[in-house]
């Protein structure tokens, strides 16, 4: 007991009476004192506690609000670009590297009754490169790797033609008189001036990505030529005794056969290179000839696609 009242006095700074009825009171004191502090205690774990749930309640409600956890889709890569396809429009130019007019041709005379029997005249027609260009419109089906294609063709289609003519001439002026034998040589050229309007069904082939493209097809149409005029010159002398100033029109029926390849740099632009077999027909002519005119075109242009 006096050890447990010596602790007091020197942690609660109890002093002693003179009395145990001192000590009493001081222990009464003490127990005050203690349980006074143990309120405070007591105090701060009440004032701790409404924090702790405040901070809880916190991280609850941002927990809510993120909602559910967010499920990540893999996106599907972009198409790959289609080339070439739907409505296009184009333009073309190039050489007209070959016009069919024929062989070299003979003509004999064998009327004996004539006084230019066994004359000869060799006729040697002039296939000189000729010049074409124009415009194209036309619609591509389909995305596949075969694609239909229908195709309206405008151009103008201008060369040079003419002849090289050699007259090998014996003339018997009367019966029984010597055969005069001569030479003459002529360079006949004519300007011809055409339109040719087709239509086309081509088939265009897309392997791979696409980019590379050739294709074939063939149509049928119109054409309208007419002669700028006629230019005859002596070979020997160079003079034209003769150069007209105008000449005739012709139409008639027109058809082609047509091959190339597109090469694309974008899905709207390409450049292409074709060649064309093209044909002018002369059925309104009534001879024992073929008078039809086929001709070789090679060319190049740029195309675009309107998508």
């Amino acid at each position: 007991m006096k050890k447990f009242l010596m602790d007091l006095r020197r942690n609660y700074g109890v002093r002693r009476g003179p009395t145990e009825r001192n000590y009493q009171v001081d222990l009464l004191v003490v127990l005050r004192m203690r349980s006074g502090e143990n309120k405070k205690t007591k105090g701060l774990n009440m004032k701790k506690l409404p924090l702790f749930t405040v901070a809880l309640t916190g991280l609850v409600a941002v927990s809510l609000r993120a909602g559910p956890a967010v499920e990540y889709k893999q996106v599907a890569p972009p198409p790959p670009p289609l080339y070439g396809v739907g409505f296009y429009g184009a333009i073309d130019m190039g050489a007209n590297i070959y016009q069919n007019r024929g062989g070299d041709q003979t003509f004999t005379n064998d009327n004996p009754n004539s006084p230019f029997f066994g004359s000869t005249l060799d006729v040697s027609p002039k296939n000189d490169p000729g010049f074409f260009g124009g415009i194209k419109l036309g619609y591509v089906f389909g995305t596949g790797w075969i694609r239909p294609t229908v195709e309206g063709d405008f151009f103008y289609n201008g060369f040079r033609g003419g002849a090289d003519f050699t007259l090998d001439e014996a003339f018997t002026p009367c019966p029984g008189c010597p055969t005069e034998l001569s030479t003459h040589q002529r360079n006949v050229t004519t300007w011809i001036n055409t339109g040719a309007f087709l239509a086309n069904f081509i088939l265009r082939f897309a392997p791979g990505d696409g980019r590379f493209q050739p294709y074939f097809g063939a149509g049928v149409g119109g054409y309208y030529a007419e002669s700028a005029g006629v230019e005859v010159t002596d070979p020997i002398t160079g003079r034209v005794p003769i150069n007209t100033g105008g000449g005739r029109n012709h139409a008639d029926l027109a058809f082609d056969v047509v091959a190339g390849s597109d090469y694309f740099f974008n899905p709207q632009w390409s450049a292409f290179i074709e060649y064309k077999y093209l044909n002018y027909q002369s059925t309104q002519i009534d001879t024992d000839r073929n008078r039809a005119l086929g001709q070789q075109l090679l060319g190049a242009g740029v195309r675009f696609f309107f998508h």
